[in-house]
């Protein structure tokens, strides 16, 4: 007997069986596709059991006792349907399981990978970003798909440490001062030619020694060493016969008259010797006082009857002025200060130092 429990048009003939509690079973699978699709199953409610179900029965009669069974079918049918869904879907979960286990083998090695290039990534250095012009830029790169514009280094001013540096331009200027000090006298001498040049250049110069010079005297060519008093063609002197002791000549001002012999044994050793009038007014004096003392190869001292104020002799030279403001003055004791000796190299301390106006004789003397 065939029970129908829906739509013909889902369902295949379904063979059926009696039990002996004249119940029915369906023999074919309920979840046997018919033209390809899965039939729509409906809810059937079982009657059995329920109070009042064999009334009815009577009441309607052969036809609801057929419902009856069909919707028993149904229930079971169900029932059936339930079962096989639960072994597919458990069947499908051991399929997902081993598909999830075999991706997640496969995705480990990749994981690795990532996590190590992750790890490469945290140990690079981390390029902070900065808001430009109101928006956030990057350092990597501009752009306006979410690209940031590059960062503008920031130079920081510092303040220079001036103290070394003024030092060290300070100690620079102080040593070529030193320098300049030392070396512009020099400069100014070569500028100005030889000493010999020099000399000529000297208005109102007296030259005794230079044959070719109307002054000469033939008197100043000879040094020899003679005791006692001696006469000179000139005065005072330049050279000629001397002492064998030489007047003491390191810059000494002698304020009382010595002996001429002593002193022009002191020019030729290169020397220059001040003599100057005892009328000379003491301010006069003080200035060429100041051009004296403390300098080697210098030495000054009063002479009577000198036809000038102030005299100025080197060996075999000589000049007279009248007031001791003349430049001459120092004119000549830059050029002949020691070059005009006779004698290279010969001392002026250890002489004569008491001021007599006669020569002391003490045998031969020195050179």
């Amino acid at each position: 007997m065939s029970i129908s429990t829906g739509d013909s048009r889902h369902s295949a003939p379904k063979k059926s069986t009696t039990t002996a509690g004249g119940a029915s079973s369906d023999t074919a699978s309920a979840d046997e596709p018919v033209g390809g699709v899965l039939p729509v199953k409906k809810a059937v409610r079982a009657n059995a059991g329920r109070p009042g179900a064999g009334g009815r029965a009577g009441a309607n009669g052969k036809g609801r006792t057929g419902a009856s069974a069909a919707k028993a079918n149904g229930a079971a049918k169900d029932s059936s349907d339930e079962t096989e869904k639960s072994a597919t879907s458990a069947s499908a979960t051991k399929v997902t399981s081993a598909t999830k286990t075999t991706t997640a083998s496969a995705t480990k090695a990749p994981a690795k990978s990532a996590a190590a290039a992750k790890s490469a990534s945290a140990t690079k250095p981390k390029v902070q970003s900065a808001l430009v012009g109101g928006q956030r830029g990057s350092a990597l790169g501009g752009g306006k798909k979410g690209g940031r514009r590059p960062v503008t280094p920031v130079r920081v001013a510092q303040s220079r440490n001036w103290g070394p540096i003024l030092l060290f331009v300070a100690t620079g200027l102080v040593a070529l001062a030193i320098v300049g000090v030392s070396v512009w006298p020099l400069i100014q001498e070569r500028s100005k030619g030889t000493w010999q040049e020099q000399v000529a250049a000297i208005p109102g110069l007296i030259n005794y020694i230079d044959p070719s010079s109307p002054s000469f005297d033939q008197s100043v060519t000879t040094r020899p060493h003679q005791a006692g008093d001696l006469t000179y063609p000139m005065t005072p002197p330049v050279g000629g016969p001397h002492n064998g002791y030489w007047q003491n000549c390191m810059g000494d001002v002698y304020t009382s008259e010595i002996a001429e012999e002593h002193a022009v044994h002191s020019l030729e050793h290169g020397a220059v010797w001040i003599t100057y009038r005892p009328d000379l007014p003491q301010d006069q004096i003080d200035k060429l006082a100041r051009r004296v003392e403390g300098r080697e190869y210098m030495l000054m001292s009063p002479y009577p009857n000198q036809d000038s104020p102030i005299s100025l002799q080197a060996w075999g030279y000589q000049l007279k002025v009248d007031n001791a403001d003349d430049s001459r003055i120092d004119d000549f004791i830059s050029a002949l200060r020691l070059n005009a000796s006779q004698e290279e190299g010969a001392a002026c301390s250890g002489g004569i130092t008491e001021a007599t106006p006669t020569p002391l004789d003490f045998g031969e003397g020195m050179s």
